[in-house]
């Protein structure tokens, strides 16, 4: 039996104005700009897919299902720009098919720098899918499926208000230098702590779930690739590989971003009619035996079978599935360390205007923690990266920037207009 866990990333973040040195106003955030994308990326697949998503589920009767991790800052944009994206997902979770997993509010790389932000972001994202969806997060997504042994660590030790673990498990990449022989179509477990093995929701111990990163790239970046010696990828032909997992695993983690269907791979690649088809060739490739579930149902009907030891720092991005896609050159260490800096300062202000009981300073204090935090998203660091610029490579498709400069630059100053905010000098509006 194969059991295709089907989970997609959706994430905006709040591209920033051009801010030069000589400007002093506190408005950021190239409002226009990021509603038109947000519409655009909403035309071309939150719509047509998530219609198409509802439809499988309903024709298949509760068989097909399928999971997303939604950034608070997109559900932001989705609020203000395309409202009725928001009541498509919300159908979705009516139809007790679909999971809502849980991450960072601002798609953020806050683990890394503070515990204590990366907990309120997250407090903050699970309560955001409470109120939209009617689901209390219990899978783990970090931001571009970053992860370290510390993050389950951390994660485990994470109590509901009950005082019972928060989270059944965590999804991460599958990376071939940690797995070595060993398949991806499992469900691991972290290393034991203290020779106790890290317990999860449920009474069960805490559980990874890798991503078979060679199926789900072929449907993210192959699928239109006519260079491909697989192209054209058809369900049919997709289904038998999906299983072939049968003898060698028990899952298959295809994970990607959902912008994969329409706006990666355009509509007229055949994307859309090869998404509808393939529920109903998994089914009838092996029937009786094939099915779709979400993490949660993985990780509860699953055991582990092994440890999956992340001893260093892993992601989703590029070939090398590190973090050199954010902190890979000493512009974009410099941009973290100046970010970070600034937020015991920020929180800080916030306390002592709530103390005040200044509406009006409660207000600017928490305008500036906002501010800030939507600086804190990956995507700022992201555009810095100069990792294979010059080939127009996946990093320069996705910067609004002419060079990774040009995006340190502007976000260093936009950092400055923040530190003095901070500091109580007034802001130019």
């Amino acid at each position: 039996m194969a059991s295709v866990v089907f989970y997609f990333q959706i994430h905006q973040p709040f591209r920033l104005k051009r801010y030069s040195v000589f400007d002093s106003h506190p408005f950021y955030f190239d409002t226009e700009k990021n509603g038109a994308i947000c519409k655009k990326v909403a035309d071309k697949c939150y719509r047509p897919a998530t219609r198409l998503m509802l439809d499988l589920v309903r024709r298949h009767k509760g068989r097909f299902r399928v999971s997303y991790a939604i950034t608070g800052v997109a559900l932001d944009q989705m609020e203000e720009f395309c409202p009725d994206v928001i009541d498509l997902f919300k159908g979705l979770a009516d139809s007790g098919c679909c999971e809502f997993l849980a991450e960072t509010y601002h798609h953020s790389l806050s683990f890394l720098y503070s515990p204590q932000e990366f907990l309120e972001q997250v407090d903050r994202h699970a309560a955001r899918i409470e109120s939209l969806f009617g689901q209390t997060p219990r899978v783990f997504r970090n931001t571009e499926l970053i992860y370290h042994n510390d993050l389950s660590r951390f994660l485990a030790k994470q109590k509901d208000a009950r005082g019972r673990p928060r989270f059944a498990g965590c999804i991460c990449e599958g990376a071939d230098r940690l797995l070595g022989y060993r398949s991806p179509n499992y469900v691991y477990r972290p290393p034991a702590e203290h020779g106790k093995p890290l317990m999860g929701a449920g009474g069960r111990p805490f559980g990874l779930l890798l991503k078979n990163y060679r199926l789900s790239d072929d449907i993210a970046f192959r699928f239109s690739n006519r260079g491909w010696s697989e192209w054209p990828l058809t369900a049919e032909k997709f289904a038998t590989w999906v299983n072939q997992i049968n003898g060698d695993g028990f899952l298959c983690n295809l994970f990607m971003d959902y912008e994969t269907f329409g706006e990666h791979q355009w509509a007229d690649t055949g994307i859309f009619p090869f998404l509808e088809a393939l529920p109903e060739k998994v089914f009838d490739v092996n029937p009786g035996h094939n099915h779709f579930i979400t993490p949660s149902m993985a990780l509860a009907e699953f055991d582990a079978v092994g440890e999956y030891d992340v001893p260093q720092f892993i992601s989703w991005a590029d070939t090398e599935r590190d973090l050199t896609a954010w902190r890979g050159n000493a512009m974009q260490g410099n941009a973290l360390e100046e970010c970070y800096r600034l937020e015991r300062g920020i929180k800080h202000r916030v306390a002592r205007a709530e103390e005040s009981g200044d509406a009006d300073k409660i207000a600017e204090a928490r305008h500036l923690l906002e501010d800030w935090r939507k600086l804190t998203t990956s995507d700022h660091f992201y555009y810095m990266c100069t990792k294979f610029w010059a080939d127009g490579d996946v990093h320069k498709y996705f910067s609004p920037y002419d060079s990774p400069y040009d995006s340190y630059i502007n976000y260093m100053n936009v950092l400055d207009s923040v530190r003095t905010r901070m500091a109580g000098e007034p802001a130019r509006r």
